[in-house]
């Protein structure tokens, strides 16, 4: 048996190139949730499949069920169809002011959190991180019971409806997760940026609003449109402080019909149409990663 001497090279470890496209798709991954300070939202056509596979046999379940008399499955869901569309629009409306008012806050409160003043970045910094970790549905109802039903202007009593306040509550997370991507990617670039800047006599501020935040929106906007699609499938948690959404419509739906077997065709119903909705923004963001890719 040979024996290694003190003068012979080691042996070189074994490559094993099998795993290499999968470690570096999970690190690109990884890096693209540290950035984004959130889980990115991966759907799949087999993710559509399942849906529309749960949503035939509802609808087998339900026909197998009809009681003479009683309408069949497809003429029901066509009956309901157009309240339900109603109720999607309507959430549809709710994740874009949503969204809207949480990005236009998140920039400011982001930009805060890389001040150079002590207090406004520590005060960034607890505000971000405190609504970011805060359940959605918490401060939704902190939203809806600690907010006034109306207030008066100049001896003018203007309702304020659910709506408003479900909304305002939904772009609270928003703002904290746009505030975290703002930060991530300012970070994100090179400090050479700022020196170069510095070097030609740019301030702080002309730095950060003509150099870097420019370079910061292709690394901003695949994270801000997967949190999008995040937002639009959690306004169905406004059905449980009383919108009149997609989800409270269903159950009115449900209840009229008074038929048990209708359930998983109707709620499967309702998720394949935000899947249809949600499918093209999460394809549409795997390709922006893709084509904005930096290596740094």
């Amino acid at each position: 048996m040979s024996r290694l001497r003190w003068c012979d090279p080691l042996p070189q470890a074994t490559d094993l190139p099998v795993l290499l496209p999968s470690a570096s798709r999970l690190a690109r991954a990884a890096a693209v949730e540290r950035t984004a300070g959130a889980f990115s939202l991966r759907l799949r056509p087999a993710h559509g499949v399942a849906l529309l596979v749960l949503f035939l046999i509802g609808c087998g379940w339900a026909e197998a069920q009809v009681q003479p008399g009683q309408p069949s499955i497809v003429a029901t869901l066509a009956k309901w169809t157009p309240v339900l569309l109603r109720g999607f629009l309507f959430n549809l409306a709710i994740s874009a002011v949503a969204m809207a008012a949480g990005t236009i806050v998140g920039l400011f409160l982001g930009f805060a959190q890389i001040s150079l003043l002590l207090p406004v970045r520590k005060g960034a910094w607890l505000t971000t991180h405190f609504f970011r970790n805060a359940p959605w549905l918490v401060l939704l109802f902190y939203c809806m019971f600690l907010l006034p039903f109306q207030v008066t202007v100049f001896g003018i009593t203007i309702p304020i409806p659910d709506w408003i306040k479900a909304t305002l509550g939904l772009s609270l997370p928003v703002m904290a997760n746009v505030s975290e991507l703002v930060r991530g990617a300012i970070q994100s670039i090179l400090t050479t940026q700022w020196e170069s800047a510095a070097s030609l006599a740019f301030n702080r501020r002309q730095t950060l609003w003509m150099i870097i935040f420019p370079q910061c929106i292709k690394r901003m906007l695949p994270p801000w449109m997967n949190l999008y699609a995040i937002l639009t499938m959690a306004t169905v948690l406004t059905s449980i402080v009383g919108v009149n959404e997609m989800m409270s419509l269903t159950r009115q739906a449900l209840s009229a019909e008074n038929r048990s077997g209708l359930l998983l065709a109707f709620y499967s119903y309702v998720l394949f149409w935000f899947f249809l909705y949600c499918y093209p923004i999460a394809r549409w963001t795997v390709r922006l990663e893709a084509r904005y890719a930096v290596n740094d």
